[in-house]
């Protein structure tokens, strides 16, 4: 596999922190976008009347959109840069935003959440590539778990603010307020963000070798067993913060819109705290797998509790467990920087997180849809949300586990 080379790492300067902590303020927008649907649930099932199933819908459609767009998103930032990437995808976050704010019924809503995963579509991926093209290698992941928390900025904002928005006013306004914010965004790219350029007299790709590239690494044996735990760890999450938090404590334990707001951004700041943490903690390459398949698997204990139903307190205590467990993720993006080339990581980083974001939207799509079933059964729906979420994840462990892994890596391993 090749592809056109790029400017060596080196000791980053303050022009490189600057210019990633710009492109995180697109990344940050990222993660309110997608976690709306936990606070926005209960007023967009009043005022456009939507079933459980097509609750879900909404927040896939982001999810899906965004998972789709990355393999494009990942070549078109090997072949024209990260800057030139971020720049053209942005506006479009900004329509999908103004189109959800004038949305009139379930068709127009679910078009702008589509519009706004494409928008979405580079804006940790390009945080990503310019990490592990302009730092040193051995702080690839604590710069990148910082990075992730700075970014949760975002999922701060749609906790309590976003709550105490739409009870001031309307869901349509904290719409409203997201795409001034997402267009601020872009204007600070766009002044401000400078990128280094190639290596002078560097080939440049084709479309058709950059297309060629992305098959090469599906047929690389471990792809399949990075994406099949891919696809269900973020996605757990998401499904948690950003879309049956608010519902589940609303509809189980008669809390307020604002007392789900105060939970949202409780759990989301141990969430943000857990990822410098495990970032700081990697153990490296030979434990790093094990670790990751122990968090998993703890991750699916906690979510097999909470479909019990053991209480309010006991449930808040469980999502906070959740949350700070979450926090291993971070460990996914150095395996699978460390699993490919350097030359392709920018398509094997949205190969990565297609599955990531695909699995977010099959896991909420699904999860409507049972959360429907057990509804129209007079059933608790929040049981069968959770016992699947935890299910999918053992499957998830189990793939990653037992399929190939990469040269030089241990088995998952939970006593090695």
């Amino acid at each position: 596999m090749t592809a056109a080379p790029h400017p060596a790492r080196t000791v980053p300067t303050g022009g490189s922190w600057a210019a990633l902590l710009l492109l995180t303020t697109g990344f940050a927008m990222s993660q309110a976008f997608r976690t709306v649907a936990a606070i926005m649930a209960d007023p967009l099932q009043a005022e456009l009347h939507l079933s459980p199933q097509q609750l879900g819908v909404f927040a896939a459609a982001y999810h899906f959109a965004f998972g789709a767009l990355q393999l494009f998103m990942g070549i078109g930032i090997d072949m024209h840069g990260v800057r030139r990437t971020i720049l053209a995808a942005s506006p479009l976050m900004v329509l999908g935003a103004v189109m959800s704010a004038l949305a009139g019924n379930f068709a127009w809503l679910v078009t702008g959440q589509v519009l706004i995963g494409i928008g979405c579509a580079p804006a940790f991926l390009v945080c990503t590539v310019y990490i592990a093209r302009h730092f040193p290698p051995a702080r690839y992941t604590m710069v990148s778990s910082i990075i992730l928390a700075v970014g949760g900025v975002g999922m701060l904002a749609t906790g309590t603010p976003l709550a105490w928005l739409i009870e001031l006013s309307s869901w349509r306004m904290g719409f409203w307020v997201l795409a001034a914010c997402a267009a601020l965004s872009w204007g600070a790219i766009a002044l401000w963000m400078h990128e280094p350029p190639p290596a002078a007299g560097a080939p440049r790709e084709s479309l058709r070798q950059a297309v060629a590239t992305i098959g090469a690494l599906l047929r690389v044996p471990h792809t399949a067993g990075i994406m099949a735990l891919a696809l269900v760890t973020y996605a757990s999450f998401v499904a948690l913060r950003g879309l049956w938090l608010g519902p589940a404590m609303m509809q189980r334990y008669d809390w307020s819109l604002v007392q789900a707001g105060n939970l949202a951004v409780a759990v989301s700041v141990v969430a943000l705290a857990s990822l410098p943490l495990f970032g700081r903690l990697d153990p490296g390459p030979r434990r790093r797998r094990a670790w990751m398949l122990g968090c998993t698997l703890t991750s699916a204990a906690l979510f097999a509790a909470m479909a019990l139903h053991l209480g309010a307190w006991a449930e808040v205590a469980l999502m906070g467990l959740v949350c700070a467990v979450s926090g291993y993720g971070t460990l996914q993006y150095p395996d699978v920087k460390d699993a490919y080339e350097p030359a392709v990581i920018g398509r094997a980083m949205a190969l990565f997180t297609m599955a990531l974001f695909m699995g977010v939207a099959l896991m909420q799509w699904a999860t409507g849809a049972l959360a429907s079933i057990a509804q129209a059964q007079g059933i608790d729906p929040f049981g069968p949300v959770f016992g699947s979420i935890a299910a999918l994840l053992v499957l998830g462990a189990f793939g990653f586990w037992w399929l190939p892994q990469p040269a030089g890596a241990q088995r998952g391993r939970l006593d090695s």
